[in-house]
C-alpha cells in the first residue's frame, strides 16, 4: 500500500444487516472500527449507531448504520482496498448489489478529492434509480455518488462531519441533509 505521508480525513459510512462471526450487526460495527485502527488508521470521531430501514424496501432486515471520520495517510485506492479487505475479515461477500450483509464500509470522501474526475462521478450522481441498480462502477468513484440522496448516511455523517463540503456541489453535509425529502428520513432511529 502506498504512504503519502500527508494525512488527510476521510469520511466513512458502516453499516450491517446480518450477523458476523462476531455477532450481532452493531458488534460488528464496534469490531469493525477497532479493525480500522489496526489497519493504520486514527479513527477520530464516530457517530451514534441508527436502526434504519433494509435498502432498498424489503430487501431483508434494518440495517444498523453509522458513520466515521478517520486519518490517514493512505491513497483513495489503498483506503478503499483496507475497507475491502476488513469486510472479508467480517465474512461480506460481494456477489449482488445492495443485499443483506454484515458488513458494509463506504468511503464517502477523501478530504476534498474528486476521482477519477467530475464527469465520471456527476455521471452515476444523476444515473436513474433503475440504471443503478443494474450497474455498478468499475473503480473508485469520489466522492460517493449517493450521499446526497440516502438519510441513512448523511444522518450519522451530520454527527461527525456536519461542515464537510461536498466537492462537486458545494453543499456542506448540514445542507444536504436538510434537503432530503421526508421519505428519506423515516425509520431511521438512534440505538
Amino acid at each position: 500500500m502506498s504512504d503519502y505521508n500527508q494525512r488527510q480525513i476521510a469520511y466513512l459510512a458502516l453499516g450491517g444487516n446480518l450477523p458476523s462471526s462476531i455477532g450481532t450487526p452493531s458488534e460488528t460495527l464496534r469490531a469493525a472500527l477497532a479493525a480500522l485502527e489496526r489497519g493504520g488508521l486514527t479513527v477520530c470521531a464516530i457517530s451514534p449507531f441508527y436502526r434504519t430501514p433494509c435498502f432498498p424496501a424489503g430487501a431483508g432486515p434494518d440495517f444498523v448504520n453509522a458513520c466515521a471520520t478517520v486519518e490517514t495517510n493512505l491513497s483513495a485506492a489503498d483506503l478503499l482496498a483496507l475497507l475491502h479487505e476488513i469486510e472479508a475479515q467480517f465474512g461480506r461477500e460481494r456477489h449482488a448489489r445492495w443485499v443483506g450483509r454484515t458488513l458494509d464500509l463506504d468511503l464517502l470522501g477523501l478530504g476534498d478529492q474528486i476521482f477519477p474526475d467530475v464527469t465520471t462521478v456527476n455521471n452515476w450522481i444523476t444515473m436513474p434509480a433503475a440504471e443503478q441498480r443494474s450497474r455498478s462502477p468499475q473503480g473508485l468513484l469520489l466522492p460517493h455518488p449517493r450521499i446526497q440522496d440516502r438519510g441513512f448516511v448523511l444522518i450519522p455523517l451530520r454527527d461527525v462531519a456536519p461542515d464537510w463540503v461536498h466537492p462537486i456541489s458545494g453543499k456542506t453535509v448540514a445542507q444536504m441533509c436538510d434537503e432530503l425529502p421526508e421519505s428519506e428520513l423515516a425509520g431511521i432511529k438512534p440505538l
